[in-house]
């Protein structure tokens, strides 16, 4: 320091010294010397004015590297009323970041994104109970608020866009995610609003939407979209977002450079990726719950999202990536907050190799979701599985998605991982055929259903698998699609699903409606007794449903002398069991029909127990004299809306991923030496 600015400091450093004996030579008794920008904070949480005794205060503030752990910890230190009265000084702070993010001297301006990070997590801690208005008062002062929220919106938006640091930009994406974040809830944070007047949308779609930025900032990016579209979405807030990624991806389809870049297929490696990252065994798996939660905005609020799920790319576990660190089995990093590494979101470009396995998003999602789904038990779990069958639920309502799912010239082989069960053995990956992807969905549900009859039974998501089950079925119906598909597990897992709830009938009615879960399968199994003609493969498959039905005759019984039993009971779940017992015509009707004429042919023929294909010879020829009732409705379905049946689930999975990214959100990972060479480069 120069002139009347050392002189101001050196004698403040002679006041403290008076004061606190900082500098006095003694042996055992002396204090450490505290650092200048550790002094300067001090100052700064005195009520008078820092820069009234030296004028150059805030300009040499800016020049010292920050201590964030001192700062946030001296905010933590004063009660709010002490806090209070110290606004003139924190709204001056404030204030002199801003300027600073202007200065040309790059120090100055990384100093003051980390002192503003360090800043408004230190004032929230103060704000806990409040909506975010005191937060404002004291960061800024709610009469200069629009004008220095404007200010600040503006410089990280020209920091971001611009073409200085990439450390400056990750800076600022840290910034962006501690206001999002700043309060629990998110339609509370008051802060947002200003955030929204002046838009910052444009700014992260082109980190999404060029490679080198990607690289670096697409995590902080992806989840920071993800939360602020959360941000009064029922107000209409959420349109904001919809539109401009609409407009976005028509100018990129006008452009007819799909395959070369853009936000959807930058999105679709980045999250491909994400989801592949430490899920290879079931210990390590770690859900991440920001990345579905924008997976989920992308499909549920633009479905021309919905083009990015096809688009393909060589299998990413099939090409070799760099070899890198063996990482810990065990997560050490909470959800939602994991980013993949450089390397693994920097493989956009795969060696051409015809032997090559193709994939696209969806695969890499369905391979995700067959490991999220194995383990319900843990809460966090949970909410990332019903997540992935309600982002499945939105793609089975699709036009363009089914049309994709069910096309029989793009196939795939889809290796989903299974939950390792004593009774089955391990399938071998070279055993899986090529199919259309809709095979690969019912294999998921499939797999669900029969892996998760247990005594905490997730009602909720085996409501989801069979809905799914259903909009995809009324598809092929309508289309007509004759899928070539081991149908008879599919009908098997039914089954067994309606064998266990009856087994549980005691337990499960304390808790769920079992009832509505059991007509949901028994209407299934309806649309293939009314229309799987048309859409079975063949009409030894249609044979195959009755001789299900039939084998397992004892289970339909069984379910209707429950039902019948409670609907015609007074109690309360009469109505919903009384719909089961309706809903059970056709069913009884075949087993009444056919259980007959097979006994006869036993008995005949003198066999006391019919093989398979003697049973399907009595059933093919007794069709004619088969009487069904045609049942109205079986191909209709509620389509799915977010409010007001999901609003509470969003709203808390919002508050627990703004949670975990604000609680983990690492701004002093900088060095002075990193950004200087950094800067240095920079022409």
């Amino acid at each position: 320091m120069k002139g009347s600015s050392t002189k101001c400091w050196i004698r403040t450093m002679a006041q403290i010294e008076k004061k606190g004996g900082l500098l006095r030579k003694a042996s055992s008794t002396k204090k450490p010397l505290k650092e200048k920008v550790v002094l300067m904070y001090d100052e700064i949480f005195k009520r008078e004015d820092p820069a009234k005794n030296c004028p150059r205060f805030w300009e040499e503030l800016f020049l010292m590297k920050v201590n964030l752990e001192y700062l946030e910890a001296k905010l933590e230190s004063v009660d709010g009323e002490e806090l209070m009265k110290l606004k003139d000084n924190i709204n001056s702070l404030f204030q002199h970041c801003l300027v600073s993010l202007n200065e040309e001297h790059q120090i100055k301006v990384v100093n003051a994104l980390q002192t503003l990070c360090a800043l408004i997590r230190g004032v929230h801690q103060k704000n806990k109970p409040t909506s975010g208005f005191d937060i404002i008062n004291m960061l800024m002062g709610f009469d200069k608020a629009d004008l220095r929220m404007k200010n600040l919106v503006e410089s990280l938006d020209s920091l971001l866009c611009g073409d200085g640091s990439e450390s400056l930009k990750s800076l600022c994406l840290k910034l962006l995610l501690c206001l999002v974040t700043v309060t629990d809830n998110i339609s509370q944070n008051t802060i947002l609003e200003y955030v929204m007047i002046n838009s910052i949308f444009e700014a992260i779609l082109q980190i999404l939407s060029v490679a080198s930025s990607r690289v670096q900032h697409g995590y902080d990016a992806v989840v920071l979209l993800a939360l602020l579209v959360n941000y009064r979405k029922y107000e209409g807030m959420g349109l904001v977002i919809s539109q401009a990624l609409t407009e976005y991806n028509r100018q990129y389809k006008d452009k007819e450079e799909e395959s070369q870049g853009g936000f959807f297929s930058a999105l679709t490696n980045m999250v491909g990726n994400m989801f592949i990252a430490d899920v290879e065994e079931k210990i390590s798996v770690q859900t991440n719950e920001a990345i579905l939660l924008a997976l989920y905005e992308a499909v549920h609020l633009n479905r021309n999202f919905i083009t990015v799920l096809a688009q393909s790319h060589p299998e990413m576990g099939l090409v070799s990536l760099p070899t890198t660190p063996v990482l810990p089995t065990t997560p050490t990093t909470p959800l939602g907050t994991t980013p993949p590494s450089s390397d693994v979101m920097n493989s956009t470009e795969f060696p051409l190799d015809p032997n090559l396995h193709t994939s696209n998003l969806l695969i890499t999602f369905l391979k995700y979701c067959s490991i999220v789904m194995q383990d319900t038990k843990d809460e966090h779990r949970l909410n990332s599985a019903k997540l992935c069958l309600i982002i499945l639920t939105c793609i089975a309502e699709d036009q363009y998605a089914n049309a994709f799912l069910h096309d029989d010239n793009m196939n795939f082989r889809v290796n989903l991982h299974r939950m390792p069960m004593r009774h089955r053995k391990k399938a071998a990956d070279k055993n899986i055929p090529s199919r259309p992807l809709v095979c690969a969905v019912l294999d998921l549900m499939v797999e669900f259903m029969v892996t998760h009859m247990m005594k905490e039974f997730p009602m909720d998501l085996y409501m989801r698998c069979v809905q799914i089950v259903h909009k995809l079925i009324c598809y092929q119906k309508k289309c007509r699609v004759r899928l070539h598909y081991t149908w008879r597990e599919l009908w098997s897992a039914l089954i067994n699903l309606l064998k266990f709830v009856m087994s549980n009938e005691t337990v499960l009615l304390g808790k769920h409606n079992i009832f509505a879960l059991a007509l949901m399968v028994v209407n299934l199994f309806n649309v293939f007794i009314t229309y799987g003609d048309t859409f079975l493969p063949t009409p030894s498959s249609y044979d195959e449903l009755y001789y299900e039905i039939i084998r397992m005759h004892q289970v339909f019984d069984n379910l209707y002398s429950m039902v019948l039993r409670l609907s015609t009971n007074s109690g309360q779940w009469k109505e919903p069991a009384s719909k089961v017992t309706h809903a059970l015509i056709n069913v009884r009707a075949i087993i009444n029909h056919f259980n007959p004429k097979i006994e006869s042919y036993a008995a005949v023929n003198h066999i006391s127990q019919l093989s398979e294909d003697q049973v399907l010879e009595v059933v093919r020829s007794n069709y004619d004299t088969l009487t069904l009732k045609l049942q109205d409705g079986l191909d209709q379905y509620e389509r799915y809306s977010e409010q007001p049946k999901e609003a509470a689930f969003f709203k808390e999975l919002v508050r627990s991923i703004s949670l975990n990214v604000r609680k983990n959100l690492a701004v002093n990972t900088l060095s002075q030496e990193i950004l200087l060479k950094e800067f240095s480069s920079i022409s």
